[in-house]
């Protein structure tokens, strides 16, 4: 009896030895230099307290600018992702799609790409004189609507969000597909006797019975938000200027250009913030959460 104790605490000890070493500790140690001036042009690693911090919030720097685009594309692209997967969810469990494995298999498959390669194809895609959709324009005489749209200030930003939502919908459709089919079918029969509506229907049934599938995806929608870096580095390098750039693309510069302090200092902030704002919503979220 005593072996068949043991014996599954030996997997637990060992995966949690595996991340306190390889995550843990380095993050723990990240966060210690954040308090130092660690560089690469210096062997010496002195103590510099909340300077760093201070020359993030206080010091004339782009860094806010970072910060700002950060919270905005997490909170743009949560919202945008969320109400299209949830969309797409509600229009392909209908009965009256035909296709519909075949429309959903379409619009996940975004989801399983690269954003590199996703970048890469819509950075052509958005090239200004060559690019499919702007040629596209000229061709059916819109071509008052062509614009260089990865170089432009006022639609750089808006592109980047435009291309996450398209290929981050799929994934939020799939979930709530799989939290409708999870609903019995007598709730809405019941309310179909008691003449109620679809929009009544999906707001007192729909809804409060997806609150904990909404509520795991919006988290993941956050945490993936203050992360972003593969996508705005590979379509706009965080240009023009400091346009697209956010915290990650800020961290990036920073270990590139030697200045590993700061660029640890960013990185202590970006999980302040997912950290913070994440459990935030869990307990929002998790108040008065409905049970089947």
């Amino acid at each position: 009896m005593a072996a068949k104790k043991i014996y599954p605490t030996w997997f637990v000890t060992g995966a949690l030895l595996f991340y306190v070493v390889l995550f843990f500790l380095p993050g723990i140690m990240g966060i210690g230099y954040s308090f130092t001036d660690w560089n690469a042009y210096s062997p010496e690693v002195n103590f510099v307290g909340l300077e760093n911090y201070k020359n993030i919030f206080y010091a004339n720097s782009n860094y806010g600018t970072f910060i700002k685009n950060t919270f905005v594309f997490t909170l743009v692209s949560s919202i945008s992702k969320t109400t299209l997967g949830i969309a797409l969810a509600m229009l392909l469990t209908s009965k009256k799609i035909w296709g519909k494995n075949v429309h959903r298999m379409l619009i996940f498959l975004p989801q399983v790409m690269s954003f590199l390669i996703i970048g890469l194809v819509f950075k052509n895609l958005f090239h200004p004189s060559r690019g499919f959709i702007n040629i596209t324009l000229n061709a059916i005489g819109f071509d008052f609507l062509a614009q260089n749209w990865l170089g432009d200030l006022d639609f750089a930003f808006k592109s980047v969000l435009a291309v996450d939502a398209w290929k981050g919908s799929g994934y939020v459709m799939m979930v709530v597909i799989a939290g409708l089919n999870a609903i019995s079918p007598t709730y809405y029969e019941a309310a179909s006797i008691d003449g109620a509506s679809f929009i009544e229907k999906f707001k007192y049934i729909t809804l409060p019975l997806l609150k904990p599938v909404i509520m795991n995806v919006t988290v993941l929608n956050i945490t993936y938000g203050f992360r972003v870096f593969d996508l705005v580095y590979s379509l706009t390098n965080g240009g023009p200027g400091n346009a697209t750039g956010v915290i990650n693309t800020a961290v990036y510069s920073e270990f590139s250009k030697g200045n590993y302090a700061m660029g640890t200092t960013l990185s202590s902030l970006l999980f302040i913030f997912i950290m913070s704002i994440s459990y935030f919503i869990l307990k929002v979220m998790n108040r008065g959460e409905v049970e089947q």
